[in-house]
């Protein structure tokens, strides 16, 4: 089962909206077959394991990081496959989260006269899967908010300047996260400041995550580079700007999808909605970099599952910018309170890696 859950770590960055999934089959103590799911549309884990095996997968053990899938999705039911090449046990690892299949495909298997054992190492399957596990079972992605900051916790000298608090090293990590992420979102304020591209710039990339932004009065210039770069971004704006806005026909022009979300107060759009609509849109994890107002207005609502913290050794001085915007807790026992998850020397710099205290993961 580690191996299977080696061979799905392949597909960190391909499968989405996918889960990572690997296969292996074993007979007379000895692995004969592996596969891995690498995007969606194509072979599962448990088919191109069955391929590369032959008639040898008949009376084999499959040992899967995630319960076979029982229904007809771009591809046909991997129970299916396996009941078809004769295999006499099955072992995954997590149950599928997902309401088509959640128990049927191990049913399904059991019915058919194969031996099904389930749970085996299912934290580690599921922490390969936080975003895919989420959205099956709140309907919401895994939210990682991703900041960049001095030993003070400044992100930025006073005047907004900010390139580069961290080194190389730091930002090329952050290219990962952009990498293995379904979409990445930001604010308008920092498209304004920045013009960033918000596209991944590694040389191995053989997809883009969307590329999201709030704009609650559809102020994005069509001119932006995250406009040229591929795939077309999605702009979150408010009922009232999609409907009257001057600037609408422009970026429509330049392909901008441009969809309205209710307001939770004047000039700033409910992020439950977003989350949601990024849900239906099969976003599994999602990206926040953004500045220190979305930034704390994710973490004053809850909605950060994970916070993703470049620190980098200098000193910026009480006048520089602040990590969040938050609103001030009333005593120490209301303060937002994290748990380090992980401490990671990347280049000069630290990662540091924070889960809200008190919160249930799905890991």
């Amino acid at each position: 089962m580690r191996r299977a859950l080696e061979l799905a770590a392949h597909g960190l960055y391909t499968t989405d909206p996918n889960p990572r999934v690997g296969c292996v089959l074993a007979a007379d103590g000895r692995s004969i077959a592996e596969g891995w799911h690498e995007r969606a549309g194509e072979a599962h884990a448990e088919v191109r394991a069955l391929a590369a095996a032959g008639a040898a997968a008949r009376g084999a053990t499959a040992y899967v990081s995630l319960e076979p899938c029982s229904h007809q999705g771009r591809t046909p039911p991997c129970s299916e496959a396996l009941i078809r090449a004769g295999v006499a046990r099955v072992v995954y690892a997590l149950q599928d989260p997902n309401p088509q299949v959640l128990g049927n495909g191990a049913s399904a298997l059991r019915a058919a006269g194969i031996e099904v054992q389930g749970g085996l190492l299912a934290a580690e399957a599921a922490a390969l899967n936080p975003g895919f596990v989420k959205r099956m079972q709140q309907g919401l992605p895994w939210v990682r908010v991703k900041l960049g900051a001095s030993l003070d916790g400044r992100t930025a000298l006073a005047s907004g300047e900010s390139r580069w608090i961290t080194g190389k090293a730091a930002r090329q990590d952050a290219q990962r996260y952009r990498a293995r992420s379904s979409a990445v979102l930001t604010g308008i304020d920092t498209v304004l400041a920045d013009d960033p591209a918000l596209n991944v710039r590694l040389p191995e990339t053989t997809r883009q995550p969307l590329r999201v932004v709030l704009d609650s009065m559809l102020r994005l210039p069509p001119a932006a580079r995250l406009i040229e770069r591929e795939g077309a971004p999605l702009v979150f704006t408010t009922p009232a700007a999609l409907a009257a806005s001057p600037a609408r026909a422009a970026l429509e022009a330049r392909g901008v999808r441009l969809e309205a979300v209710p307001v939770e107060s004047p000039g700033r759009l409910s992020l439950p909605a977003v989350l949601q609509r990024l849900a239906a849109l099969e976003c599994n994890e999602l990206w926040v970099e953004a500045g220190a107002r979305l930034a704390g207005a994710f973490l004053a609502a809850g909605l950060a599952d994970e916070l993703v913290v470049y620190v980098a050794p200098c000193l910026l001085g009480p006048d520089a910018r602040p990590l969040a915007l938050l609103p001030p807790p009333a005593s120490l026992d209301a303060r937002l309170a994290f748990r380090f998850t992980e401490c990671t020397p990347v280049g000069d710099d630290l990662r540091l890696i924070a889960r809200p205290a008190a919160a249930t993961t799905t890991e």
